[in-house]
């Protein structure tokens, strides 16, 4: 068979169902060998979208998402979504072609060297440059994507080996099961969580898995213990419970940090130094639990007491196995601070002020999403307002990247999410500058006949930045910028564009988008002045006061 054959089938032995992408010249091979099998091909708009969705599809599905792009300017396009996979523990396999490597490459037109480009944005990065090697690659690759942490992968498929002919056979994915704690490091930090007065529990972003969230959430119904969450391990443990604090979506001055001052024991579980940190370290202070499938990256801020290496959902049920309920054990300052918290977050939910007011935003996006439906957060100062109000229920129900932070992955990670879940409403959140550098891809969910709703928040500017630029002294200059008619946009594409003109209208046009199959857009007006009043002066103040 063609080398392209043989990729196509490892791809399928590996349970591929999609690949996201643009094909170009180099890749005719590999699109014939497509044409052929029963991974679907998904063709994009841009490549970066294209990443952004194979990696959303990964972060859902805990299997490498698979991306395709030629070279050159269509391997470069994948920088963003390879450093977005990477940093965000998301499995995804970025695929690109090359002019021949036996033969001349046509002197230098359209080549750079993409495998040393990946380099350092991706776990595993190499040239096929023969069909021999095509079976043991391909499952190196997704091998690498899914271990944990998971992350970006990448081969060059060069056009000459493509079509080259092998009688190699498949390597099949093993059976392989994560290692488990060793049994004296669970007995230690069984003893430090005995002995604590006020234990808290602390979910990162490498707890965002099925399993370890089943897990969590025995631990907290049958120990007691109340938790918080980063912006990225939000749901593990449905935020309705009684036992939620909140989430550390302030670096600093916000109600959970008065929690977490107050615990003597924290059981971080997940923790990720790509996200900021929810609580700093001192000698002499609280102690620490690091449960992980890694160990602690040590420094002056971060130095565990015990650490738990290994696979957390068993590390997890070991302890909550071992441990029962302390009568000592004293939860009162947290749910204090929990009450105030509570308190403050619900205000302004029925706020009819216009441009809509963001508490009352939240609060209409989570009421007309239900339990198992799914947002996914473009980037900008709107993902605070949601890490903090809005709550999760489950797992994987709030896509955000507080990671790499990308602009622009807000629509593409909708579709995906979507395709992945079709039975689930998908709504995506975005600021006008977000979505405006992939709205191209509304083309692509009109398309697929996609049914998600995206919110765009106008603010006619950039808007975060501008914020911050007024808080830091500085004059407004250089983020304004101007917008489509995004009603009139969406339906070029043949979308279904509303337009928000009274904070009373977004609840009924929310539920009636929901509810009517298609690719809706949802135009917002919004005033980023309210910042100020909302994350700065009111809640540091406030939760001081506490």
């Amino acid at each position: 068979m063609k080398t392209s054959d043989l990729f196509v089938k490892a791809l399928e032995a590996e349970g591929v169902e999609y690949i996201f992408g643009i094909p170009g010249e180099e890749n005719l091979d590999l699109l014939d060998s497509l044409s052929r099998s029963s991974i679907k091909l998904i063709l994009t708009r841009h490549e970066q979208g294209a990443g952004f969705m194979a990696a959303t599809y990964g972060r859902l599905t805990g299997k490498a998402g698979v991306c395709l792009a030629t070279l050159g300017p269509g391997a470069t396009n994948f920088v963003t979504s390879a450093a977005y996979a990477q940093l965000g523990g998301m499995p995804m396999l970025m695929i690109t072609g090359q002019k021949p490597v036996k033969h001349s490459k046509q002197g230098q037109f359209q080549i750079v060297d993409v495998v040393a480009m990946m380099d350092p944005l991706t776990k595993y990065t190499r040239q096929l440059v023969s069909g021999a090697t095509v079976a043991s690659r391909v499952r190196e690759a997704f091998r690498l994507a899914q271990e944990e942490k998971p992350g970006a992968v990448h081969l060059e498929l060069p056009e000459d080996i493509a079509a080259e002919e092998t009688d190699e056979p498949l390597i099949h994915p093993s059976v392989s099961r994560r290692p488990i704690a060793e049994e004296k490091s669970i007995a230690a930090a069984v003893d430090l969580i005995r002995q604590a007065k006020q234990p808290l529990l602390v979910i990162g972003a490498g707890a965002n898995r099925k399993l370890t969230s089943k897990m969590l959430s025995h631990f907290v119904d049958t120990l007691g213990i109340p938790f918080v969450s980063t912006q990225m391990g939000k749901g593990v443990v449905d935020e309705r419970s009684e036992l939620f604090l909140g989430n550390a979506a302030l670096s600093s001055g916000d109600f959970v940090h008065r929690a977490v001052d107050a615990a003597d024991l924290i059981i971080n579980v997940g923790h990720d130094v790509v996200e900021k940190p929810p609580f700093f370290m001192h000698q002499g202070g609280q102690k620490v639990i690091h449960v992980n499938f890694f160990t602690a990256v040590v420094d002056t801020v971060y130095f565990p007491q015990v650490e738990v290496v290994g696979d957390i959902a068993n590390s997890i049920w070991q302890m909550s196995e071992a441990l029962e309920k302390q009568s000592h054990w004293s939860f009162d300052r947290f749910m204090e601070v929990r009450r105030h918290g509570e308190r403050q977050r619900l205000e302004g939910t029925d706020d009819d002020r216009f441009p809509v007011y963001p508490q009352r935003l939240v609060a209409d996006v989570r009421s007309a999403v239900k339990d198992r439906g799914i947002i996914a957060l473009d980037n900008g100062v709107y993902k605070i307002w949601f890490a903090r109000n809005y709550l999760a229920h489950s797992t994987n129900t709030v896509l955000l990247d507080n990671a790499l932070a990308s602009m622009g992955a807000g629509l593409p990670s909708a579709m995906a999410a979507k395709m992945v879940h079709p039975d689930r409403s998908v709504t995506a959140i975005c600021g006008d500058g977000g979505f405006m550098m992939n709205s191209q891809e509304m083309e692509t969910a009109v398309r697929l006949q996609l049914h998600i709703v995206i919110v765009i928040l106008r603010d006619n500017a950039y808007g975060m930045i501008k914020w911050k630029q007024s808080n830091m002294g500085f004059a407004s200059f250089g983020l304004d910028y101007g917008n489509p008619d995004f009603v009139k946009y969406a339906e070029s594409y043949g979308a279904i564009g509303h337009r928000v003109n009274a904070a009373s209208e977004l609840l009924p046009l929310l539920n009636e988008c929901h509810e009517t199959p298609g690719v809706h857009l949802i135009e917002v007006p919004v005033d980023y002045s309210e910042n100020d009043h909302i994350l700065n002066h009111e809640i540091k103040e406030r939760s001081e006061a506490v």
